[in-house]
């Protein structure tokens, strides 16, 4: 039986799920963590609920190096504040766990309250991409030291009409940062950008519906 363990999850983290009665992988999790946790860029694709935000938050936070003074080392994108909300609701415990901050950034909230929070030092940074940019203008917020970057929700983020602005961000990032992609089964925008400007091509896992 495939346990988080097996998947070489980090002991903490791994005592930190086993307290929430987690024990056991989902599928998608179980197809790309091991990736994921070798340094690999992982495109994931699977439906919504599927567990997609483990598969990609604990190979996140345990590959992470502490924040430098000029900016957080891990970044989710999401295209909508309800999403963001979630992602950290579930990556902030974990984070906790492992000493890491995670600070959430979305429109419609006081920006000035949320450059407070990165002021303060922020190891993962769970942000949409209109207000990360607004941050990154104003000079509060940076990706220039990132390790990894996850685009969660990639095929809703270009039909939403947020590409530019994922693109943008991404192109401000260096070619160490390690990409991981989540999203429904269609992700063709993500792999001609994986495959044009990565030392290595994406290595997809794709859990299809039951």
């Amino acid at each position: 039986m495939e346990t988080f363990a097996s998947l070489g999850v980090d002991p903490v983290l791994s005592a930190a799920l086993e307290e929430r009665g987690i024990t056991q992988p989902f599928s998608i999790q179980a197809l790309t963590i091991a990736d994921a946790l070798a340094g690999r860029d992982v495109c994931g694709k699977a439906k919504t609920g599927s567990g997609k935000t483990l598969a990609f938050g604990l190979p996140l936070l345990q590959r992470l190096k502490a924040s430098s003074p000029d900016g957080p080392r891990g970044l989710v994108l999401v295209p909508t504040r309800e999403l963001a909300l979630q992602v950290s609701a579930e990556l902030q415990p974990l984070g906790e766990a492992m000493g890491l901050a995670v600070v959430t950034v979305y429109g419609g909230a006081p920006i000035e309250r949320q450059a407070a929070l990165l002021e303060k030092g922020a190891d993962v940074v769970v942000a949409t991409p209109g207000r990360l940019i607004d941050l990154i203008e104003r000079k509060v917020a940076s990706v220039a030291e990132l390790d990894v970057v996850v685009v969660d929700e990639a095929d809703r983020m270009a039909d939403m009409g947020f590409l530019p602005q994922v693109e943008w961000i991404l192109r401000h990032t260096t070619v160490n940062t390690r990409p991981c992609c989540s999203a429904p089964p269609s992700t063709a925008w993500w792999k001609p950008w994986c495959s044009g400007t990565r030392p290595t091509p994406c290595t997809t896992r794709w859990n299809p519906p039951a």
